[in-house]
């Protein structure tokens, strides 16, 4: 029993530790001329569901849950908004080349046929942001009309 005790304390200990080392967050108030919206005439109900479903990862800007000033769960969340960013990021679309931005809306249209995205964790949480048939519909049909326009 000593042993559990001991283990306990110290697990507690580390846990209220790891509290003390805080993650750098992706927020950001800048309007940005690039952005996805601002460069493409989207749907007002695409441009609604993109942000609401896709934003929070692939964007400067993420609306940060209650649960992210605890750690381990704010780096997980970090990195994952990180990775998100890195691999997709709709403020920066018009800086993307075309060559670019047709590999990027051929990724997207995979994944959400695929129902890959948005993730199952974040919609788990997130429900406002898993897709409808409907909503889905209308995304890859924007999405497949913009990329036959590069």
């Amino acid at each position: 029993m000593k042993v559990f005790k001991t283990i306990a304390w110290v697990l507690l200990i580390a846990f209220v530790g790891i509290q003390f080392f805080p993650t750098e967050r992706n927020q950001s108030e800048a309007e940005y001329a690039s952005d996805f919206m601002e460069v493409n005439t989207v749907p007002p109900m695409v441009q609604n569901k993109i942000k609401v479903s896709c934003y929070d990862c692939h964007s400067n800007n993420t609306k940060y849950p209650w649960y992210n000033k605890v750690q381990p769960v704010a780096w997980f969340l970090e990195d994952h908004i990180e990775e998100g960013k890195n691999e997709l990021n709709f403020n920066e679309w018009g800086d993307y080349s075309d060559r670019r931005k047709n590999s990027k809306l051929r990724s997207i249209i995979s994944q959400i046929e695929d129902d890959e995205m948005p993730l199952d964790s974040y919609t788990f949480i997130h429900r406002d942001a898993k897709f409808s048939e409907s909503e889905k519909k209308e995304i890859l049909k924007y999405m497949t009309q913009l990329k036959n326009k590069l």
